[in-house]
């Protein structure tokens, strides 16, 4: 298929094609690191390894997409990133509304009992600013990268055969599935969840007006809070409610609380802006 033909093509042969060169590119790049990490494919990704192979799979990512906008005369602004002061108003907004809803979420938990501090988790405050800082740092790229690609180009792009509704519902399944590559068995149990993320991300670019700073942060926020917690060991599960509430393996996401969570969260934004499409 031509480049002509392919701009003249379904969004989703679109995408379809977007993802295949994505791949081919990363491919060397995961090849390389994965030698030099001595990763053994029967054994899962420790989190070193994971974040060595996303950061080359992230850093071609943005310039992939520069590269489709430019095909079709578009710019980084059609895709909801904007280059401003407004974006970082809107991240820092992204941010306090996901770290409070983390807040909640924990706090009620200890309240329950369903999960208490570790024995040892005073001992390892000193060194949790660092921890914070590296983990912060970590979510803002993590979550750059994917809001630019879910709720920014894949999100834009389907608008051109889809309405936007349908364009959520299938950007957001998507961004689900993909993130079985890294971890099948523990990714299974939040699928529901996932998908369920991603729509609320939708939500929260509508009430950035077709921005992506809201989202950054938001995602970010709920990167760095859970990452944190789980990097420093400062809680534990008590046992005292099923994992089907607290969440499967211990992934909030895979659980009753994390989704009410994100629901929560939905139903702020679109209080804040009942304006819809």
């Amino acid at each position: 298929m031509t480049i002509f033909a392919l701009l003249q093509a379904n969004a989703l042969i679109q995408i379809m094609a977007f993802f295949c060169v994505w791949a081919i590119l990363w491919l060397p790049f995961a090849i390389i690191t994965a030698l030099a990490l001595n990763w053994n494919p029967k054994k899962p990704l420790s989190s070193n390894q994971k974040l060595s192979l996303l950061a080359s799979l992230y850093l071609i990512a943005p310039l992939l997409i520069w590269g489709c906008a430019k095909l079709q005369n578009l710019s980084f602004s059609d895709y909801g990133l904007t280059f401003n002061l407004s974006i970082l108003y809107s991240l820092f907004i992204g941010l306090i509304i996901g770290i409070l809803g983390l807040i909640i979420l924990f706090g009620v938990q200890l309240a329950l009992a369903f999960i208490k501090w570790q024995t040892d988790a005073n001992e390892k405050l000193p060194s949790l600013p660092s921890l914070a800082i590296t983990t912060l740092l970590i979510g803002l790229w993590v979550s750059f990268s994917e809001e630019l690609i879910f709720r920014g180009f894949l999100l834009t792009q389907l608008q051109k055969d889809y309405s936007f509704w349908m364009s959520a519902i299938i950007s957001s399944i998507i961004f689900a599935i993909l993130h079985l590559i890294w971890e099948v068995r523990e990714t299974v149990p939040q699928l529901l969840g996932l998908w369920i993320m991603g729509m609320v991300l939708v939500l929260a670019r509508i009430s950035d007006r077709g921005n992506l700073g809201i989202p950054i942060g938001l995602h970010a926020a709920w990167i760095w809070g859970i990452a944190t917690l789980d990097t420093a060991q400062l809680i534990t599960y008590t046992g005292k409610a099923p994992e089907w509430v607290t969440g499967l393996n211990k992934k909030p996401l895979a659980g009753v609380i994390g989704i009410l969570l994100l629901l929560s969260t939905a139903a702020i934004l679109i209080k804040n802006n009942p304006h819809y499409p």
